[in-house]
């Protein structure tokens, strides 16, 4: 069995629809934590921190609502960057605008959840995201290289995700998961080009790694079915 015809299933929505909102904010806060170590001054650190609270109490305590998130996804100030990093102005401007976006992505979905009398409640996380960090080097500037390498196939399977699953979907939750497409497409190239910035070396071989590492999660069977797991083994 494939992992479409498990998603489509209408007994799978609350899942398919409660693991993404949580994709959506483990997307945003790996960016953030991204910037907090190698691009922000202590100032800047804090209010990511702040930024991110709601969202997390949410998700992680229960606290807040729909009304309580709305018009939470932008920032008050402009994160300043780390006068000795010479490329921590462009990870900024990258990593801000797919944050913004993340945050706006997970309250669409929570008022898709609302909208269908959808109650939310916490699932842990998939083998996926884990299974590609346990390759990443140790030492720097290659470990934020394969970060950023890792942030790109992330973004990569999720639009192959919402793609295959739009045509199942009603016209609602179809017509936003084809909106997603571009800026995830997007967010994969803007990881990329972060990656080949950073790197003294070219990343292709190491791109090619992580594009086989990605492929073998996304292939084994899988005893829990989320968005990013695998063949379903049942």
């Amino acid at each position: 069995m494939q992992w479409i015809n498990e998603a489509k299933k209408p007994e799978r929505l609350p899942v398919v629809l409660i693991d993404h909102l949580l994709c959506e904010l483990k997307a945003g806060q790996s960016a953030m934590f991204l910037i907090r170590k190698y691009a922000a001054n202590n100032e800047s650190k804090q209010q990511l921190l702040e930024w991110f609270k709601p969202y997390e109490e949410f998700a992680y305590k229960g606290i807040g609502n729909l009304n309580t998130l709305k018009g939470k996804s932008n920032i008050s100030k402009g994160i300043i960057a780390q006068s000795d990093s010479p490329y921590s102005q462009d990870l900024i401007d990258k990593m801000v605008l797919l944050i913004k976006e993340e945050l706006h992505h997970f309250y669409q979905v929570l008022e898709i959840m609302d909208n269908r009398s959808i109650e939310y409640n916490h699932v842990p996380a998939s083998r996926y995201a884990k299974g590609l960090l346990k390759h990443v080097k140790t030492y720097e500037p290659q470990t934020l290289v394969d970060k950023l390498i890792i942030g790109a196939f992330i973004e990569a399977r999720s639009c192959e995700r919402f793609a295959a699953l739009a045509p199942h979907m009603d016209e609602d939750i179809q017509n936003f998961y084809v909106s997603l497409l571009r800026s995830e497409a997007r967010h994969y190239q803007d990881y990329l080009t972060l990656a080949q910035q950073i790197s003294s070396e070219d990343i292709s071989e190491r791109v090619e790694y992580f594009a086989k590492v990605e492929a073998e999660l996304i292939t084994m069977p899988d005893s829990e079915f989320k968005f990013h797991s695998g063949v379903p083994s049942w």
